[in-house]
């Protein structure tokens, strides 16, 4: 058994969120359901009684503020986590402590659409900003699947992008310096919000500390300063009141070596692909 030092508060005070007024749930939820239909039809041909399927998912709204627990190592989870507003982090922990974040959630994402299959996690969840989640059954995921196949394959679909983000980002926190990392992690956050419609890839919401860009990119805070000042000289990087703007995005591109390929972001390509194996 791995040893972890959690937050005792957040273990202690468990379930870890706060709901919100019975008024604004049923729109929230169909809120964040409108944009995960969206990000799967990104990469999916689903029918109208598939998509219905996908819009029919009940779920608990509530909101959780930033650094909060939501899923812990190796602790059983029945739910997986939409994010409707905010930003959700997945962590790894050190023995000591020290965090490494290993993937950053959007509106529209379901941060831990793996659990449904291996529901006893070897990582972490927490909110990396103050956030809006809808928390899902796995059962109900699981019975919509199996009614509906082409929806697993979706969900399929969806995970392995998850598994294509983390392996750039262990390329380039295994390869790159500190300004390409920023500067990739940059673009492909901008890139994602554009495509969720939460933003524009020049000008978007990223509600990070300096500490948890740290814990991103794998540098120290006084690293990740020094690294946003030289972006601001070279690209006109503006990171100030949680909101990231960018005068010159090509160059910032440049910088950060960045290729949206691996995001699978072209709908007609995997639309093809499956036609041809289907």
């Amino acid at each position: 058994m791995r040893l972890f030092v959690f937050h005792l508060r957040a273990a202690l005070f468990w379930p870890p969120y706060v709901e919100r007024k019975a008024c604004c749930l049923s729109r929230l939820l169909d809120e964040g359901l409108n944009r995960f239909l969206a990000r799967l039809l990104l990469r999916s041909e689903l029918s109208v009684a598939e998509r219905d399927a996908i819009l029919r998912l009940r779920g608990r709204v509530a909101e959780v503020p930033r650094g909060r627990e939501l899923v812990l190592p190796e602790r059983p989870v029945e739910q997986a986590i939409l994010v409707i507003e905010g930003l959700i982090a997945r962590f790894d922990q050190m023995n000591d402590g020290r965090r490494q974040i290993t993937a950053l959630h959007i509106a529209g994402d379901v941060s831990d659409l793996h659990s449904v299959p291996v529901p006893v996690p070897a990582w972490g969840i927490e909110a990396a900003a103050n956030s809006t989640i809808a928390l899902i059954s796995h059962d109900d995921i699981r019975a919509a699947a199996v009614k509906f196949p082409a929806l697993a394959f979706a969900f399929w679909r969806d995970t392995v992008v998850d598994a294509s983000i983390l392996a750039k980002w262990t390329a380039n926190l295994g390869r790159a310096d500190a300004a390409t990392r920023l500067a990739h992690l940059l673009c492909e956050i901008g890139t994602r919000m554009e495509v969720a419609g939460v933003g524009g890839r020049d000008d978007f919401s990223l509600g990070l500390t300096q500490a948890q860009l740290a814990d991103t990119l794998g540098l120290t805070t006084v690293h990740v300063n020094r690294t946003v000042m030289a972006l601001k000289g070279l690209v006109g990087l503006s990171f100030a009141g949680g909101r990231v703007q960018v005068d010159n995005w090509p160059a910032l591109a440049h910088i950060g070596a960045y290729d949206d390929g691996y995001l699978m972001l072209d709908k007609d390509a995997a639309a093809q692909e499956w036609a041809s194996i289907s």
